[in-house]
């Protein structure tokens, strides 16, 4: 049996990394749920209170670890052509910082992106609007979100931040920068193109409840697929669609009080 090449070593090293982030953001999510339904099963009640900075923290670190376990892996195909590149800018003497650095870069822009997505769930909370599930109680919210989701899927930005997200190549010839601010900051820079592809899909976890992790797992797959297939784009407008029609029935309901 042949020995495996450099490049493929470093290859599977890069998707180890990347599947042990995800699947320990994973199981913190599948707990935080087990205890949650083991506290409702044994009759605890949710109820929605004002919050606390506790509360916020704890929100927020949630929100921040879903978003690793659902972005980190559409990352992939970046992350291993950065490997690739900077093996071979090394290999010529530039002075290029480890994959973790531009993977930290990209996780950074989701991280702050929790900030505002926890903020949100608090004014959600406030107004009423949010189960103890944290799902949508307004139908007129619910398809608002939804129709909102589906007329972005169309709009020019989200095609511009889309077509950055599925060609790497391309991104790196326009944004390559040496050194470990250079690699931190082409991570960041990925991660607010991925940030404006997939922000608006983020809000449907308000409409499906963001405890919900079979929902949460559904986005996850239809951005990975949006980002990664070989016909991701026309699924994504394709879904868009669907996401329109659905808003518009919901929206329709509403109105007519049926």
């Amino acid at each position: 049996m042949r020995p495996l090449s450099l490049a493929a070593r470093q290859r599977l090293a890069v998707l180890a990394g990347l599947a042990g982030v995800t699947l320990l953001a994973w199981i913190y999510l599948l707990r935080m749920d087990a205890d949650m339904q083991a506290a409702m099963a044994a009759g605890a009640v949710c109820e929605l209170h004002p919050w606390t900075g506790a509360d916020f923290a704890f929100t927020f670190a949630m929100w921040a670890v879903m978003m690793v376990g659902m972005m980190v892996p559409s990352a992939a195909p970046m992350s291993l052509l950065f490997a690739a590149v900077a093996r071979r800018a090394r290999e010529q003497g530039s002075a290029v910082a480890p994959t973790f650095v531009f993977v930290s870069g990209y996780v950074a822009v989701w991280t702050l992106f929790s900030v505002a997505a926890t903020a949100a769930q608090w004014s959600l909370e406030q107004a009423a609007l949010l189960s103890p599930m944290l799902a949508s109680t307004s139908p007129a919210f619910g398809g608002l979100l939804l129709a909102a989701a589906g007329i972005y899927q169309w709009t020019p930005w989200k095609d511009g931040c889309l077509d950055h997200c599925r060609a790497p190549a391309h991104f790196f010839a326009s944004h390559w920068r040496d050194g470990a601010l250079g690699s931190f900051r082409m991570g960041a820079v990925h991660g607010l193109y991925c940030l404006g592809c997939c922000s608006v899909l983020m809000g449907l976890l308000f409409f499906g409840g963001v405890m919900n992790l079979l929902w949460v797992a559904g986005l996850t797959l239809f951005v990975l697929v949006e980002k990664v297939a070989p016909h991701g784009a026309a699924i994504g407008r394709l879904g868009g669609g669907v996401l329109l029609l659905a808003g518009g029935v919901r929206l329709a309901a509403w109105l007519t009080g049926s």
